[in-house]
């Protein structure tokens, strides 16, 4: 069985699709990009900037759902510029500590909205 999950406090998504779905033990979530949820619109900044956005939109999303994101098993970083990646790992080893979580990262020519950075996670709630 799935569950369609969406948070109040998120950023409307910028197409047609769902933050995260939820089906038994896992959640899935869509990518996302650094869009201010008080404002909809693209943050202001470096590659620091985005990717801490963009982290915090997935820190709604975990905790609508009561997670962490010592519960993510799995990540892909997307980037337009992996010149960028030193500072993105920067940001991103902030939020993720001990146990890491599998990651991929690629560059792509481009993300929704003109963003740098965008992440989608897979998280368990075992």
């Amino acid at each position: 069985m799935k569950k369609i999950i969406r948070p109040a406090k998120a950023a409307a998504p910028v197409g047609p699709y769902s933050h995260a779905v939820r089906v038994g033990n896992f959640l899935y979530c869509s990518g996302q990009i650094p869009l201010d949820p008080a404002t909809g619109q693209l943050v202001a900044g470096d590659i620091k900037a985005q990717t801490e956005r963009v982290l915090e939109n997935i820190r709604v999303i975990l905790d609508d759902q009561g997670l962490t994101f010592g519960a993510i098993i799995k990540s892909t970083v997307f980037m337009t510029n992996l010149g960028d990646f030193a500072s993105m790992n920067e940001v991103y080893a902030r939020y993720f500590t001990g146990d890491f979580p599998a990651r991929s990262t690629v560059q792509v020519a481009a993300l929704p909205r003109g963003a740098a950075v965008e992440i989608e996670v897979i998280a368990s709630f075992e």
